[in-house]
């Protein structure tokens, strides 16, 4: 019964976005290539619409994280840990609450697997969003598709590599404590 839960928002909310679309696109045309960039993002409001019932995975072979990942180095080079403390320390929190630690007690096992969706919701809209990019480059618009390989990086690119590093630190943390478990019992 949850999983049509989950199904059900996301066809009302994919319905509600699809009609969005079509009134864009009686506005500005089909040919506006703004529409594509409307489409990720519908993509990913869709998909977060469908959670927690249905909870996106990242393909077998990005699955797994590098543990060592939480250790400073390249994270700190390319700026995603202040990339993360931007998301923690603004309003752009609240566009997926669901990832962060609160208050309360948190199972921990079900927040990796939300940082996992959140990770792989990202992942697919990058996935459907670059063929469009290049389309919009083969049209000659090489300024929006500039535009759009921005929105790329800021978008999906950097929160997939924040979340990433959500996941490590999160992984070393539930072995940890397994290994504390362990060890009480021995």
């Amino acid at each position: 019964m949850r999983l049509w839960l989950g199904i059900g928002k996301a066809v009302v909310v994919g319905a509600f976005f699809c009609l969005c679309a079509v009134m864009w696109g009686r506005v500005e045309g089909v040919g506006s290539p703004w529409l594509g960039l409307f489409g990720m993002f519908y993509f990913m409001g869709t998909a977060k619409s469908a959670e927690p019932q249905l909870l996106f995975r990242m393909p077998g072979g990005l699955r797994a994280v590098d543990l060592n990942a939480t250790r400073a180095g390249t994270q700190d080079r390319w700026g995603i840990r202040r990339f993360g403390s931007f998301l923690r320390n603004t309003p752009f929190r609240y566009l997926n609450n669901s990832v962060y630690l609160t208050g309360r007690a948190q199972n921990l096992p079900e927040l990796l697997r939300k940082v996992e969706s959140a990770e792989a919701i990202h992942f697919w809209a990058a996935v459907l969003f670059t063929p469009y990019i290049a389309y919009i480059a083969f049209r000659g618009l090489f300024a929006e598709a500039l535009l759009f390989v921005l929105i790329q990086v800021a978008f999906n690119l950097y929160p997939i590599l924040h979340l990433r590093l959500v996941r490590a630190r999160l992984t070393r943390l539930l072995d940890f404590r397994r290994d504390q478990a362990s060890a009480v019992v021995q």
